[in-house]
């Protein structure tokens, strides 16, 4: 249905297709970041073991992410090289995406010692670079634009396969936040003022990030969205993050999308004959 639907020249605007492949071209690259992230770095600097079989859980899911990105542009006949090369040509997505790798450049050095404080406020900035920012607030804006199509019954295995992705990166996004937490506990005199001003500015920085993002795919509105709100939706995700670190809100805005929270939270009873769950059996209880 979505190649049928995309084929059709009545059924999307110019606008429409624009802001699908400004998300496909993100999306396929920054999930390439993510998975990058873990083997090269993260795995590296966790050493429990539980933590490391989960690792290794999100590195595979990655991978499928990825994969699945591939697949879509594949199936819908998009330029690849277009799409795949975004990254490179789009400043807005070219910042989103060096603002992590500068996360991961900065403990890939060899010498990066977690037993001194520097060391392991590098290692939390990653954590966070990554985790909090990348999966829980760079994707979230996607997966608004993405999941309104699904909204109006458009490009559904497509939107299917986001609700997939936006299932594991809620857990992803949760994994991460509480490894940072527990980080935190076992070494509070890494927890400095200085420190958590440094990382309320550098969450306030990708926030700025988002919204020029967000700009450059919304230039018009679509589907009823408009700017005011991604950027009110974009700070909304933003202090939510900030409180999960036990830090300050900064935007005290509403949610403009209350059907993103029916997504995301509530558990979805389907047709077992007719479709797949997309929630897994205790996807969003982590037992730390």
């Amino acid at each position: 249905r979505d190649i049928e639907q995309w084929k059709n020249p009545n059924l999307f605007t110019p606008d429409e297709r624009h802001v699908i492949k400004r998300n496909l071209g993100f999306f396929s690259t920054a999930e390439t970041l993510v998975g990058n992230n873990i083997v090269l770095s993260i795995y590296k600097m966790v050493d429990n073991p539980e933590c490391r079989q989960y690792l290794l859980r999100q590195a595979f899911e990655e991978a499928i992410h990825v994969h699945t990105f591939q697949y879509i542009v594949e199936s819908l006949s998009l330029d690849e090289t277009e799409i795949f090369n975004m990254y490179r040509e789009n400043q807005a997505i070219y910042a989103k995406d060096e603002f992590s790798m500068s996360c991961t450049d900065g403990i890939m050095d060899q010498n990066v010692d977690l037993e001194t404080k520097e060391g392991l406020q590098k290692f939390i900035d990653n954590l966070v670079a990554f985790y909090v920012v990348t999966e829980g607030i760079f994707f979230y804006s996607g997966f608004v634009t993405l999941l309104s199509f699904g909204r109006q019954n458009r490009l559904p295995g497509t939107c299917e396969q986001i609700q997939y992705i936006l299932r594991d990166e809620s857990i992803h996004m949760n994994f991460g936040i509480q490894l940072i937490n527990g980080i935190i506990e076992e070494n509070p005199y890494c927890w400095t003022t200085e420190f958590t001003n440094h990382l309320i500015a550098r969450i306030k920085k990708a926030v700025e990030l988002e919204i020029t993002y967000a700009k450059e795919c919304l230039p018009n509105g679509v589907l009823g969205l408009n700017i005011q709100q991604m950027t009110e939706y974009i700070q909304y995700i933003a202090d939510r993050r900030l409180e999960k670190l036990k830090l300050p809100r900064q935007y005290n805005t509403s949610n403009p999308f209350p059907w993103m929270s029916e997504v995301i939270d509530l558990k979805k009873e389907k047709n077992f004959f007719e479709t797949r769950v997309t929630e897994y059996q205790t996807g969003g209880a982590l037992e730390w």
